[in-house]
């Protein structure tokens, strides 16, 4: 089950926060446990971190944001889709909930943000846990690329099913057929009047991008104070000499790392992805 809770994030941004609990949380519970908030990356949504969410519910108020632009949250004009922003939705999710100080979960841009939310307010995260999301710049051409992509995107889509089968198989970035992937993207999309599309803008999620993409960020990790967990899967976008160097430059830094899992492993190998995060969450989440 599923329980929405309205947050106003940085310019009165009406942000979706979702806690997936079976059966769901009193008020009174919701401030005796300790909290999780969980931050998706680029295109996703609090949906997808539903698995995670529920096994971390038996012993944590574990709630997932919709990011701005993401999801059912707000989608403000491209302007808005600043660092500072979605750090400043991010406190505000974890003051408004009452989750502080929380652990933090992100993935790909939810962990850059996570990270950076950690260096600047500290007193609001016990701990931190970054999956799949480099800290050396990417560059003008990884943008160009991206540019690209979306625009080889064969929207719109007629059916779910043909949503499936392009993100799973038939997209070029695609190395051998990946059916959770093909239902990683099924759940970012809607339908309407001519077929299916995602429910984000491609451009705002371009300009979301560009905003760090360019830049390097090791500063702000070695400013990071609390308990930093570095989850790799061996095939995606975080090599294993970076993730290790990420590791060395945190105050608290520890790593672990998932075989024959690629850049979506909390969604496509949650068992592994439990097995592998579980232990850190011991120790630093009570």
């Amino acid at each position: 089950m599923a329980r929405r809770i309205d947050v106003t994030g940085a310019g009165g941004v009406h942000l979706a926060a979702w806690e997936f609990a079976d059966p769901p949380k009193t008020e009174e519970a919701d401030r005796s446990i300790p909290g999780v908030l969980l931050l998706h990356g680029l295109m996703g949504r609090a949906s997808h971190w539903a698995s995670t969410a529920r096994w971390l519910s038996a012993r944590y108020r574990a709630v997932a944001l919709d990011q701005r632009g993401h999801g059912q949250s707000g989608k403000p004009p491209q302007a808005a889709y600043t660092r500072d922003a979605y750090i400043e939705d991010t406190a505000a999710a974890v003051e408004q909930l009452d989750l502080a100080p929380a652990v933090l979960i992100g993935h790909g841009m939810g962990a850059l943000t996570a990270w950076q939310l950690a260096a600047k307010r500290p007193e609001l995260v016990r701990g931190l846990i970054i999956c799949d999301m480099r800290a050396s710049a990417l560059g003008a051409a990884s943008q160009r690329e991206w540019a690209d992509w979306f625009n080889s995107w064969p929207v719109p889509f007629a059916t779910l099913a043909d949503v499936r089968k392009w993100f799973g198989e038939d997209d070029p970035w695609v190395e051998r057929p990946n059916p959770a992937r093909g239902e990683f993207y099924a759940e970012v999309m809607h339908e309407g009047a001519d077929g299916w599309r995602p429910v984000f803008e491609p451009d705002r999620m371009l300009r979301s991008r560009e905003t760090w993409v360019y830049d390097a960020h090791w500063e702000e990790l070695a400013q990071v104070p609390c308990p930093t967990l570095v989850v790799r899967g061996v095939d995606g976008e975080l090599g294993r000499a970076e993730a290790q160097e990420m590791v060395r430059v945190l105050p608290k830094g520890e790593y672990a790392e998932v075989a024959d899992a690629g850049p979506l492993l909390p969604y496509d190998r949650p068992e592994a992805w439990r097995a592998a995060v579980e232990p850190f969450l011991d120790r630093v989440g009570e």
